[in-house]
């Protein structure tokens, strides 16, 4: 099935590149989390979310869930430390980013985690990346939007006041410090109608 895509009105005739990082905004949270954001971080975006939409090769996931097996709501491919990436673009994000947070995070962005989510009915429930290094350490995790914005919702980890933040047409946000430890994060189902979405998640090597 085809799902309808409007690109932004903004990024119509708009080549396609990434603005320097200079201009991220840190906000901090509480016990030692914060996230960085810079809307339009990749500017004529749109075509590469058409690139990737058509290009990767997504795959449907399915997990056990109590007494059955459903199938995970949204597509998704992953790359490895020695994987190309599907995109050139991807490539010149990766290595942004690794030049800018490499001081403070100590390393470089490895992997990349890829999820289309093709409407409101995709989604994925609060998380942290704890599994690896995340559920010790301090960690970052850059996640670039592409398509129509979905809300990422954001709440501390054992509950509290829940923030959020408006994310598609090449935003970024950082989250980083402790914010896979002690803060959830998740992309929550809506009934309002919504274009497709693909995030792209850059990790450090062991953080899953």
């Amino acid at each position: 099935m085809e799902y309808y895509f409007q690109g932004s009105l903004l990024g119509v005739g708009e080549s396609t590149g990434i603005s320097p990082l200079e201009a991220v905004r840190r906000t901090p949270l509480t016990r030692g989390a914060w996230v960085d954001v810079l809307p339009g971080w990749i500017s004529g975006s749109d075509d590469l979310f058409l690139r990737l939409r058509s290009e990767v090769p997504w795959r449907a996931e399915k997990r056990e869930m109590w007494d059955k097996v459903v199938e995970v709501p949204r597509l998704v491919c992953s790359y490895g430390m020695r994987d190309a990436l599907p995109d050139p673009l991807l490539d010149e994000a990766r290595d942004l980013l690794s030049s800018h947070y490499e001081s403070e995070l100590g390393e470089e962005f490895a992997t990349a985690g890829l999820c289309y989510y093709r409407d409101g009915n995709d989604s994925v429930a609060w998380h942290g990346d704890r599994i690896g290094r995340g559920h010790t350490e301090d960690t970052m995790v850059a996640i670039v939007s592409l398509g129509a914005a979905r809300k990422l919702s954001m709440r501390p980890r054992g509950g509290g006041t829940a923030i959020g933040f408006a994310l598609g047409h090449g935003d970024l946000i950082v989250m980083g410090g402790s914010c896979q430890r002690t803060w959830d994060h998740a992309i929550l189902k809506t009934a309002r109608p919504v274009g497709p979405r693909i995030s792209i998640q850059f990790r450090p090597r062991g953080v899953l």
